[in-house]
């Protein structure tokens, strides 16, 4: 999995709001001050370049769309900081979060809920 930097993960998070853009859609995303089309065009073609957009072609025009969904990204962003992090565990995750003392209530027992539905399920299995 592709680790894409700030600016392409930018780029990214409209291409999969838009789901097919030419690059002035994705430019006209951006809040102001907009970057500069041609800095957009750079990075788009980086990212096709780590095949993680694809393109038509109409004539001199190009039409991009993401080729991995923002689910798939997120999933292989999330295991490697668990990895690389947590040594793969889930329980060293949850001790970090139990320690944030900033924690919501309605947080902790969504969790806890959420685990005690992927428990039964997995009995279930």
């Amino acid at each position: 999995m592709v680790t894409l930097t700030k600016a392409e993960e930018k780029i990214m998070k409209y291409l999969w709001e838009l789901e097919k853009a030419f690059i002035k859609d994705i430019v006209a995303q951006h809040p102001d001050p907009k970057p500069p089309y041609n800095s957009v065009s750079t990075i788009v073609r980086v990212l096709v370049k780590k095949e993680i957009v694809g393109f038509n072609k109409y004539g001199t025009t190009y039409e991009y769309y993401p080729l991995i969904s923002k689910d798939d990204y997120r999933k292989g962003q999330l295991g490697k900081l668990v990895k690389g992090y947590f040594n793969n565990s889930l329980s060293q995750v949850v001790n970090f979060f139990s320690e944030n003392k900033n924690l919501k209530i309605e947080d902790v027992n969504e969790a806890i809920e959420m685990l005690e539905e992927l428990k039964n399920k997995n009995k279930d299995d």
